[in-house]
């Protein structure tokens, strides 16, 4: 028998480069550091060393506020809570290490020696003020203020989380993101939060590193003196010399690079998004515009000639200011003229012209104090109504563009639905609007005008006059809250044109994650996405939620088998959800109060059905039709004035062409008999009859 031998394996040593390098990884040297810092608060070191580290801890505070300047986005920056900390810690280190070798050997080395002689003159009294100011300026002004920027900003961030998540779901759902950018954002908006949220910790440990300064000083004065007298023979003028000296110079080195990190907190925490550093920034808006430094120029000029002012200082300011403006003022044209280049031969300028957004609001240019005001709370308010209509009726609505419009009138705006204007109206933003609720006991001084979400007659009041006009009755109202109540009616009645088909898939792909049998049964039937667009479009037009998806399209799995008519099913979808569609209008003990029609009047009705383009109609004599909105207009008054609900329970057959012939009443809802569950009374309130 032969036997093959296996062929020998091969076997690469593990190079040592390769093993060291496994091994001095950064996060070791960052380990390191750690203990380095715990250790030298323990082991006495040389003083020598203690002049190493000291200059070492000042490099390491510049390069941090260099850092801080040249970075665009606080994200960029993402270790600084962490780095402030250590920085902090390190600082702390060698104050401990400082302070043992003042106390033991009255010498901690050439830097403390020099910071207490040459920077503050040899003089302990100066020295102790010039420390003090230090710690003022950093305390109760730098680190006072980044640590409440900070803590605001972390409050902003959380609180606009859930509007921005809501955001980043809309831009997938209509298509403008896909997944994997969705995901980005999302990682970045939580990294965001998380940020702003350190910063707002790490504050506080620069003002307790400042605090500390103050009693580590206090302490090592006080400690030294008595070192010095009693266990070194000074005298005493002599040891409060040595030693407040030595003191204050340790403080000096200490202080000074916790000033600079401060400010570099200060920065980061007051540092808004940009493409370029911070000089760039300041330089590019202090200098934007060049009228501004006419005005300084002129100024300080007049300071120069005035009796009893240094007149070389300010006039060569003054020069220098106005030599800025004018060159400030060349530049524009040439700037204007590259601009004007640059968009003439840029053809991806024009795709911008292309692009149609789902929903904008528009506003005259005295209403952009409602957007860009303090607090942008109309900015707030849409955020909320995004929120509000997602409960509602379960639509994702995409982002709102708001910009203003120099076309409108400066109290107006106007909404936009892919470019389509879909409401308008004017508000004062400097007024109140009062309603009239019909019960006002003495009217009030104003300008009359009409509430535009629902058409009711109201005034414009100043805000001086709204205690006064809720006094007598009336429902007074900020510009911000009819603007808002407008947008959401509109959203509303518009709801089903704001769904489309995109967002159905979007929403479609966020349910399979759960349902993934219904939504396959649907999706892969004829139906298809398209016939449930539709279906959900029919159930908006007539304010009916879509939260229920599940509902829906196990209806649809089942009568998608028999027909594909859109209409069909949308009336066996309605019948589905009739629990949910009656809890609207229902009263607390269950019973729906409705309108019936007179059954002379039904029959004339059924009589008016036509098959219009695969469809039922309504086609009326326009008497009959005239007279049946009438009473149906006068039935629902009766039946509102009772404090009750007004719905028209019709035959199924019947119901869709009656909605949408009854276009006129669009506040009238119509059930059918088979939408009404079991267990809901159906009390009859009127019997409609011409």
């Amino acid at each position: 028998m032969t036997t093959t031998a296996p062929p020998p394996r091969t076997v690469t040593p593990t190079g040592g480069g390769s093993m060291w390098r496994a091994i001095l990884t950064p996060d070791l040297g960052m380990a390191l550091v750690v203990l380095l810092i715990v250790g030298m608060m323990i082991v006495p070191l040389p003083k020598q060393v203690l002049d190493l580290l000291i200059s070492a801890n000042l490099a390491a505070a510049l390069l941090i506020l260099m850092v801080s300047l040249y970075t665009s986005e606080p994200l960029h920056f993402s270790s600084f809570p962490s780095l402030l900390l250590l920085a902090t810690l390190f600082r702390l280190g060698l104050n401990v290490l400082s302070t043992r070798l003042v106390l033991l050997n009255g010498d901690a080395g050439q830097v403390i020696h020099a910071f207490g002689t040459f920077v503050v003159g040899g003089n302990y009294v100066v020295g102790v003020v010039v420390f003090l100011i230090l710690v003022v300026i950093q305390f109760v002004v730098i680190t006072n203020g980044a640590g409440r920027v900070a803590e605001v900003a972390a409050r902003f961030t959380l609180d606009a989380m859930p509007g921005k998540q809501m955001a980043i779901d809309a831009d997938m759902n209509s298509g403008a993101i896909d997944e994997l950018e969705a995901r980005r954002r999302r990682r970045e908006v939580e990294a965001e939060a998380a940020y702003y949220g350190a910063m707002d910790g790490a504050s506080k440990f620069v003002k307790g590193d400042a605090i500390a300064g103050v009693i580590i000083i206090v302490i090592n004065i006080l400690g030294g003196f008595i070192i010095g007298v009693i266990q070194r023979g000074l005298a005493p003028q002599e040891a409060l010399k040595v030693y407040t000296i030595l003191t204050v110079g340790d403080g000096l080195v200490s202080q000074l690079p916790a000033l600079l990190i401060s400010t570099a907190t200060g920065i980061l925490v007051t540092r808004a998004q940009s493409e370029t550093g911070l000089g760039s920034d300041i330089g590019g808006q202090l200098l934007k515009h060049p009228r501004a430094l006419f005005v300084v120029s002129t100024v300080l000029g007049l300071l120069g000639i005035a009796p009893g002012m240094p007149t070389l200082p300010f006039l060569v300011l003054a020069a220098g200011t106005a030599g800025a403006g004018y060159l400030l003022v060349r530049r524009p044209a040439a700037t204007s003229a590259q601009v004007e280049v640059l968009t003439a031969t840029e053809p991806d300028n024009l795709n911008a012209l292309l692009t149609v957004d789902p929903l904008e609001l528009e506003v005259g240019f005295g209403l952009v104090g409602l957007v860009d005001g303090p607090g942008s709370s109309l900015l707030n308010r849409i955020t909320l109504i995004r929120r509000q209509i997602a409960t509602e009726l379960g639509l994702l609505m995409p982002i709102v563009r708001i910009h203003d419009n120099a076309e409108l009138p400066p109290n107006g705006y106007r909404f936009q639905l892919r470019g389509a204007t879909v409401g308008s109206g004017e508000v004062r933003a400097d007024r109140l609007l009062a309603l009239n609720p019909g019960t006002v006991a003495a009217p009030v001084e104003g300008i009359e005008t009409t509430e535009p979400a629902f058409g009711l007659p109201a005034l414009w009041i100043t805000r001086s006059d709204r205690d006064t006009a809720e006094l007598r009755g009336y429902t007074v109202v900020d510009p911000t809250s009819v603007v808002s109540t407008h947008f959401t009616e509109t959203v509303r009645t518009f709801a089903h044109l704001v769904l489309s088909r995109q967002d159905t898939k979007g929403l479609l792909d966020n349910l399979k994650a759960e349902h993934p049998a219904v939504v396959d049964e649907v999706v892969n039937s004829p139906l298809g996405v398209p016939g449930v667009h539709r279906v959900l479009q029919n159930l908006l037009r007539e304010g009916v939620s879509i939260r229920d998806l599940v509902t829906i399209l196990e209806t649809l799995g089942g009568y998608g088998k028999v027909t594909s008519d859109a209409d069909v099913l949308t009336e066996f979808v309605r019948q589905s959800l009739g629990r949910s569609l009656c809890a609207r209008y229902v009263d607390e003990q269950g019973q729906l109060h409705a309108l019936i029609l007179e059954a002379g009047l039904q029959e004339m009705i059924m009589a008016g059905l036509r098959n219009q383009e695969n469809h039922l109609a309504l086609e009326l004599d326009s008497l009959l039709g005239t007279q049946l909105i009438q009473a149906l207009a006068q039935a629902m008054e009766d039946v509102a004035a009772r404090g009750f609900n007004p719905v028209l329970v019709a035959p199924s057959a019947l119901r869709l062409p009656l909605r949408r012939y009854l276009e006129a009443l669009p506040r009238l809802a119509v059930l059918s008999f088979g939408e009404v569950p079991q267990g809901c009374t159906l009390r009859n309130e009127r019997v409609v009859a011409l």
